[in-house]
């Protein structure tokens, strides 16, 4: 156990070196890039609060690579340091050295998808908030729940609230559907009702569509005027709706299955998120694939030289499996597999392979 402890320790410390340092390097390419972004009307202040607001997501998809590069790193120096050499005189295999980062890269992803998924999603979607809002204004957001799907558009001063039962897949179509107009500041003036609403060029056509005035003061039921066919400027797209909703990392992993029950309720295709929370589950195991991907190149002596090739091959290696795995996710999400075999083959796959190299490595 105190040689298991002592390899864990020094991984842990390794990795939350690594981790420190991608994080002061993500953290500067990203404040560059939202200052070219925006202009002179928003403040550096603003901008450092987006930039730390959107590091978390970054890191959280480079955890892998931060995760292979510290396991590169602590059996470099093991093997430099000839404790390895030792630990195998000593009559204790290869393998128990694997015990201790193993453990730690397990114990790092739990907490990464317990704790740190939540901190990632609340940021994500609070940096989507506030950058959209320092662009133009703000003025679009959209919430799907059990009663429905709420929408808000509006060009930085008149606010429109829409509500509909649901929608068709593509986000073009929704039924049942409320808008309630405000003034800029004020209160609403406008409450319109219709069947169906489809968003085309820039604008809502409304089918069967009720208006009620609900500014001037009067009897808004006596006012109220009936269309079969009603044309509503929109700030709204297509692709604005379904990334507002489609990207699956804004959901906290505790409130995803609730998340995909109000999707499909909505009319909405659920697969991305479904195939996003069997990989969610899935990532520690890939990473302690990585772990051992890592070990199995630079676990042997550093006099038998070629350390840079092995080092190269690892992290090739590396890449060429997280490839596969994005691969599956997109197989996944067209429909081609289903979202478990999609996020849980190659996690498996990678584990089999890299103990299989070690195996090999070890025993020839």
């Amino acid at each position: 156990m105190i040689l298991h402890y002592y390899f864990a320790r020094r991984f842990l410390w390794v990795f939350l070196g690594m981790f420190a340092v991608f994080f002061l390097f993500v953290a500067l390419l990203d404040l560059v890039e939202q200052l070219r972004m925006f202009d002179e009307t928003v403040s550096f202040g603003q901008v450092l609060q987006l930039t730390l607001l959107n590091a978390p997501q970054s890191l959280y998809q480079l955890l892998p690579l931060v995760v292979i590069l510290s396991a590169i790193a602590l059996f470099l120096g093991l093997a430099r340091s000839s404790e390895l050499v030792v630990t195998r005189a000593a009559g204790r295999p290869g393998l128990a050295a694997l015990i201790g980062p193993v453990g730690v890269a397990l114990v790092v992803r739990a907490l990464s998808v317990a704790m740190f998924n939540p901190i990632v999603a609340a940021t994500s979607k609070r940096y989507s908030d506030l950058a959209e809002s320092y662009d133009n204004g703000g003025a679009s957001t959209l919430s799907i729940g059990a009663d429905g799907l709420w929408l808000r558009q509006g060009d930085g001063g008149a606010q429109t609230v829409i509500r509909a039962s649901r929608a068709n897949p593509s986000a073009t179509e929704f039924y049942e559907v409320t808008f309630v107009a405000y003034a800029p500041g004020g209160g609403p003036i406008r409450r319109i009702e219709a069947a169906e609403a489809r968003l085309d060029d820039g604008a809502w056509m409304l089918r069967d569509a009720k208006s009620w005035p609900l500014g001037s003061g009067g009897n808004p039921e006596t006012q109220a005027e009936t269309y079969g066919l009603l044309r509503l400027p929109s700030t709204l797209t297509q692709d604005s709706i379904r990334d507002r909703f489609g990207n699956p990392s804004s959901v906290s992993i505790w409130d995803l299955p609730a998340f995909i029950s109000d999707l499909e309720i909505a009319g909405f295709s659920a697969r991305r998120h479904q195939v996003w929370l069997q990989m969610e589950l899935a990532r520690p195991l890939f990473l302690v694939a990585l772990v051992l991907v890592g070990a199995g190149f630079t676990m042997r002596h550093s006099r038998l030289g070629r350390t840079g090739v092995a080092v190269l091959a690892a992290i090739l290696l590396g890449f060429g499996l997280y490839y596969i795995r994005n691969f599956a996710q997109i197989l996944g999400e067209n429909g081609q597999i289903t979202p478990v075999m999609a996020a849980w083959v190659p996690p498996l796959s990678s584990l089999l392979l890299a103990l299989g190299l070690i195996l090999h490595m070890e025993d020839g």
